[in-house]
């Protein structure tokens, strides 16, 4: 039978989801809320939405053609079967915000084009709307660049909305400081919990104090810690400890929780990952410059933190997303990776520094000092040397108590590097050597992130010594790394070099004086001082082996100090008194001898750290 042209209008069927009646209209606190969401089958002609009635005649019909508003339609049987069951379930505020942002659903085992109205509509469009820069919050002593200015504004957002999210920025863009500002702008009077390697307590300790003046700041670690009397600000936190207090932690009311270097909790089944997710806070923030190290799973391990929910279970996201993108070459890879990606998107800021609008606005070169705690080892060590040292330099003087102090000092830094170092222990088992020492643990963390964003760096250490169990450490880690020194022949110097410049090798370590001149190392965007010559001069020479004529990449120079110790202080110095460092410490330690005896003590005793 031939039906006439204009019976065949365009009869369609979408599944529409809709807020509970009273949700707010610009979808503010939308996912607040208890109510679950309407999740049904909206029929429409030529893109008209039929009324319920209507809706209601087509599912009585029992013939191929029916009478819709005053015309004769061409009914498919398949629409007249969703206008029967036209009630898909119910939906909780997370998997209809899923369901927005990837505009399909799974119903009977197939995917439908799925169609959000009034409030989740208004927040998916909220979501994923362009954002200009964000106002710099009063109190913030920084001045952010645009990109920062940008990131404030999208973490801002997600917070204001009841939403997490995970700032994935490069290495060196300044996460840190962002989300300083952003706990400035939310001005809650709850604290802000921020979780860290323990190698990275001391840094953010100080660039609080640095970027926040008069903020509260409090370390919840070691033996004295205590949540009592807290008034706003910042708690710091390790892993560790948040895994052993987390009942502790989950009491005390948070305005935000964030995760720094979250890539340590990617494996949503380990205790750690468990823990944190027992702390309530209305805003989770995720901080790491490897979202992705592995496999999608640890995407939504951190995603199911920050936005819990939002993926759904991690059997059906390996399900439906992970194993089809994962599987380059399979059918439908194409359709999952933008299916996911539309889904993430909102909940992740990812910039590099080469993307176009970032490498404009950095420096050619950044100075970063990272305070590192000592191990419980390093500070017996350091303190027993420091004792028994002093009481034989006060009954000595002239040449003999030079050579005593210059002995003190050089014995201080081996062991802010490492005890083994200190003690001789050439034959120290390299896969324990990171837990005997915070540079050694922090250095892990740096090359962990830069490294997965094929990055490259030079390690610059004093101590051959050092230089040998850094790259004995770092080749048990399967890192692949050489080692340069003042014995090296020159045809494999030249060798070494060639392997790093074509990124065969990423990371090189380097005897300071050895490697001080003469070398052109312009892959490496990243410069590792492992410890502190106390000579500017020589340490910007070893830092100019990066940059120099020929480096097309911002270089980042990261100097690792230990915290209350000789080095701090000597950093402190270097820091506010440039110029007059220069004149005192150009001749670097030597300089130091000169001191009175409790000048002397007071540079070298160890301080605690509060």
């Amino acid at each position: 039978m031939h039906w006439p042209r204009d019976l065949a209008r365009d009869l369609t069927a979408a599944a529409v989801v809709r807020p509970a009646p009273g949700s707010s209209t610009d979808g503010t606190g939308f996912l607040e809320s208890e109510d679950l969401l309407q999740f049904r089958w909206q029929l429409a002609l030529g893109g008209d939405p039929l009324s319920e009635a209507e809706m209601d005649a087509l599912a009585e019909a029992h013939r191929p053609v029916v009478r819709l508003r005053d015309r004769w339609v061409l009914v498919d049987p398949a629409l007249v079967r969703k206008a029967r069951r036209r009630d898909l379930g119910l939906l909780d505020p997370v998997d209809a915000l899923s369901v927005a942002l990837t505009g399909s659903a799974e119903v009977d085992g197939e995917s439908v084009e799925a169609v959000p109205v009034g409030a989740l509509a208004a927040l998916r469009d909220r979501l994923t709307a362009g954002l200009g820069p964000a106002e710099p919050p009063a109190g913030l002593a920084a001045t952010l660049r645009d990109y920062q200015l940008r990131g404030l504004a999208w973490l801002d957002l997600m917070t204001s909305l009841g939403l997490g999210g995970c700032l994935a920025d490069d290495m060196g863009l300044g996460k840190t400081v962002t989300l300083i500002a952003l706990h400035l702008k939310r001005a809650r009077t709850e604290p802000t919990l921020v979780v860290c390697p323990a190698s990275l307590l001391g840094n953010w300790q100080r660039e609080i104090i640095r970027f926040a003046p008069g903020v509260p700041v409090r370390r919840f670690h070691g033996q004295s810690r205590s949540l009592d009397g807290l008034a706003g600000g910042f708690v710091l936190t390790t892993y560790g400890t948040m895994r052993s207090t987390a009942a502790d932690l989950a009491e005390q009311p948070w305005g935000m929780v964030v995760a720094d270097e979250a890539q340590h909790v990617k494996n949503p089944y380990s205790a750690t990952a468990k823990a944190l997710r027992t702390i309530p806070a209305p805003a989770r923030v995720a901080l790491t410059g490897t979202p992705v190290e592995n496999n999608l799973s640890e995407l939504w391990a951190l995603l199911d933190w920050t936005t819990p929910g939002l993926l759904g279970p991690l059997k059906s996201f390996r399900a439906r997303h992970a194993r089809a993108v994962e599987n380059g070459g399979a059918d439908g890879d194409d359709a999952a990776a933008q299916r996911l990606a539309r889904l993430v998107r909102p909940f992740l800021l990812r910039r590099k520094k080469s993307d176009p609008g970032i490498v404009p606005e950095l420096p050619p070169k950044t100075e970063t000092d990272h305070p590192v705690p000592l191990t419980r080892e390093q500070a017996a060590l350091y303190e027993a040397v420091v004792r028994e040292s002093l009481l034989a330099i006060e009954t000595a003087d002239g040449i003999a108590r030079r050579g005593m102090v210059l002995k003190l000092l050089g014995a201080l830094k081996q062991i802010c590097d490492h005890p083994a170092l200190y003690l001789k222990e050439e034959s120290a088992r390299p896969d324990r050597l990171a837990a005997r020492s915070g540079k050694l643990a922090l250095l892990d963390e740096l090359l962990d992130t830069l490294l997965a964003e094929d990055g490259s760096a030079l390690v610059f250490t004093q101590y051959v010594g050092m230089a040998r169990l850094i790259t004995a450490h770092l080749s048990a880690r399967a890192v692949p790394v050489d080692l340069l020194h003042g014995g090296t022949p020159v045809a494999e110097r030249e060798r070494m070099v060639d392997r790093f410049q074509s990124g065969e090798t990423p990371v090189l370590v380097l005897s300071l004086k050895a490697a001080g001149t003469g070398l052109n190392l312009t892959r490496a965007g990243h410069v590792v001082h492992f410890d502190r010559w106390w000579n500017p001069a020589v340490e910007e020479q070893a830092t100019d082996r990066a940059y120099r004529i020929g480096q097309t990449q911002p270089v980042q120079v990261h100097r690792l100090v230990t915290e209350g110790t000789v080095e701090d202080r000597i950093a402190e110095m270097l820091t506010a008194k440039r110029a007059l460092a220069d004149a005192v410490l150009g001749s670097g330690e030597a300089a130091l001898t000169e001191l009175t005896d409790r000048e002397l003590a007071d540079l070298v005793s160890l301080r605690r750290t509060s």
